[in-house]
């Protein structure tokens, strides 16, 4: 009954999607007056049917229901609570009817609260909105039915895949779809300012708020994702440059142009054209991303292998969504003003630098997830990996980095180089400092270089604060100020982990030892232990570091049997100054144990990083929000107080 209950929530909210596109296009008549009013009650119900849906979701994972396929398929009475909820989402179905349950969410949220727009941009939008959510539940309905029922119920649920059975499922997925569909708005907002011609500061103000929300999440999703991938495969790495990892960075690098265009269009009235052009490509990245994951055609350790022909309903979605707004903004450029103008030297001049610079890295990015699949259709297998990646992009990375550094100590509009170049000495003594050092170590050129940039853009991003009462600095300031010192620490980590890392393989039986770094190493023994779901050989390992006092590690070999398979789990010891790394293998004929050793000075500052860009665009969202507030109380007194007058 409660998958037959989701199954019409999910029909139901459909049909109202059908019914706000057709109102909503209407509405925008000269004859459609009438219809305005139902916009907003319609999308807000949309919403609490999807949210409904969802939730019966949940509640049949939670309860094992094995009469449905999905849980059947992907779940198991045996295992652990929060697996079986975020089993939920760990699968093809249930991810997309996440997707689409965030998405009509952020819709019903933006009726909700959305005061700034006029009132036809607004009503645009949300039938934009819809335009979107129609597809997907298309898509759903017709094709990835998450509540189909089995003829007979199966005897046991086959579990769910090792590499999932793990709590960054439970975060790092709906971290991403959260940030995908705060695109998906952003998109929505720029179609309905293409369709009514209103691209201006106000259209700016209302969707900057979403840009920023969607930033923030893809951030911490993609932070959060790295650091699963670290710990989980064994592989001693945190980025891989795989194709599913790249599918995530590509719409990160359009949000994060789009954000700062936003800002100069809502601060400044400029950027009008670029501003609405990245909303559509960023939106782009997401479909296209969601296309490599669910096409079939990519080969990941967590991408969802399905059938083509699911992957070829994406891309006609993606073909429309994104033709028809590339279709609509050519039929409207012309219309859309050019906005204030600017110096070659302010910092709306070093905006858009960075912008084409991020822009340059997506294209990288986007060419080399690509080009092996566009190959490999023609017979010829090619891999494209960091020799690809590193080094071109570090060309458009590198100066961005430079251009992050002047930019927020630049003034609107119009400034002078002999102005901010006496406060840059100490970043640019620096950054110079830091490479030369690393070179006179023999460091190779891209992590030398990283971490004299870190090191100046860390000095620099602290600069705006300079002179400032710190007490009375708004929020958004506070909040660039730590982003941009978190991608320093971000960027300082990365190049330590490539210039200092030690790895070594060894073969040792319980007793012997090795040196790693500062660590000596111990094999003490290998014990079968057992979880709530899995089986494992772990090895007891101590860890002296510079001959100090032990410390005792467990890798573990884990065995699951619903579905059968493997896990590595590793062992982190974490310093001040780095990170110890240990993985447990497997035994050789000779009766040792293979075990694989690394120690990544200042690793963890990579996932620190994140963590303070995402806090750093939280305080900023914090403050526009805040500010929006006031702005909209004051109004409606203004407007209550002329009321009570003409009475």
């Amino acid at each position: 009954m409660i998958a037959e209950l989701g199954l019409a929530a999910l029909w139901m909210a459909a049909a109202l999607a059908a019914l706000q596109l057709i109102a909503g296009a209407l509405a925008l008549r000269p004859r459609g007056a009438a219809l305005r009013g139902v916009i907003r009650p319609v999308a807000m119900m949309q919403g609490v049917l999807v949210a409904l849906a969802f939730a019966a979701l949940i509640w049949l994972f939670v309860t094992t229901d094995l009469s449905v396929k999905l849980v059947a398929e992907n779940s198991h009475s045996a295992k652990p609570m929060i697996f079986k909820i975020a089993g939920a989402w760990g699968n093809h179905e249930g991810s997309m009817l996440l997707w689409v349950t965030i998405m009509s969410l952020g819709g019903a949220f933006v009726a909700l609260v959305e005061k700034r727009l006029a009132e036809d941009t607004l009503i645009a939008t949300l039938a934009g909105q819809a335009f979107v959510s129609l597809g997907f539940y298309a898509f759903l309905l017709l094709s990835s039915n998450p509540f189909e029922r089995l003829p007979q119920p199966a005897p046991e649920g086959a579990g769910l895949n090792p590499l999932l059975q793990d709590i960054g499922l439970a975060f790092h997925p709906p971290t991403l779809y959260v940030g995908y569909v705060g695109l998906s708005i952003a998109f929505s907002f720029a179609v309905g300012a293409l369709v009514t011609r209103d691209v201006g500061p106000a259209f700016a103000r209302a969707m900057r708020p979403w840009v920023l929300g969607a930033w923030i999440f893809l951030t911490l999703g993609i932070t959060a994702g790295s650091y699963w991938a670290y710990y989980t495969l064994g592989w001693g790495g945190w980025w891989f440059w795989d194709p599913v990892e790249n599918a995530s960075l590509m719409p990160w690098l359009a949000a994060t142009a789009l954000l700062h265009s936003v800002s100069v269009l809502a601060a400044r009235n400029a950027l009008r054209a670029w501003t609405v052009m990245l909303g559509v490509v960023a939106f782009s990245m997401s479909m296209v991303g969601t296309f490599l994951v669910r096409s079939g055609i990519l080969t990941s350790v967590h991408a969802f292998a399905v059938d083509p022909t699911r992957g070829s309903f994406i891309l006609i979605l993606l073909a429309i969504y994104i033709g028809g707004a590339l279709l609509l903004f050519g039929l409207r450029a012309s219309t859309v003003t050019e906005g204030a103008r600017f110096a070659f030297v302010s910092r709306e001049a070093s905006l858009v630098f960075n912008n084409v610079m991020l822009c340059g890295i997506l294209g990288i990015v986007l060419v080399g997830t690509l080009y092996p699949l566009l190959t490999e259709a023609f017979g010829v297998k090619v891999s494209v990996g960091p020799p690809y990646f590193n080094p071109v992009s570090a060309i458009f990375a590198f100066p961005m980095i430079v251009v992050m550094a002047v930019g927020p100590l630049l003034r609107w509009k119009d400034d002078g180089a002999r102005r901010v170049a006496p406060v840059l000495a100490i970043p640019a003594l620096v950054a110079l400092g830091g490479a030369g050092a690393a070179f006179a170590a023999h460091v190779a050129l891209l992590p030398a270089l990283g971490l004299g940039l870190g090191g100046g853009l860390a000095v620099a991003s602290l600069l705006p604060l300079r002179g400032r009462n710190l007490r009375r600095t708004p929020l958004p300031t506070w909040g660039m100020v730590i982003s941009h010192f978190g991608l320093a620490v971000a960027l300082l980590g990365m190049a330590s982990e490539a210039a200092f890392s030690i790895e070594k393989l060894a073969a040792l039986n319980p007793g012997e030892s090795r040196q790693v770094g500062p660590y000596a190493l111990s094999l003490d023994r290998i014990d079968p232990v057992a979880g709530p779901n899995w089986t494992a050989l772990q090895a007891t390992v101590s860890a002296r570091y510079a001959g100090g006092a032990p410390v005792v590690l467990n890798p573990q070999a884990r065995t699951f049997a619903n579905p059968p398979g493997t896990r590595t789990e590793s062992a982190l010891l974490t310093r001040w100054n780095g990170q110890l790394y240990v993985v447990l293998g497997e035994e050789g004929e000779d009766g040792r144990w293979q075990m694989r050793f690394w120690w990544k000075p200042f690793v963890p500052l990579i996932w620190l990083g994140g963590l303070l860009v995402g806090f750093g665009g939280l305080l900023a969202l914090i403050g526009r929000v805040a500010r929006d507030v006031k702005r909209l109380v004051a109004v409606d007194k203004i407007a209550f107080r002329r009321e009570r007058q003409g009475r």
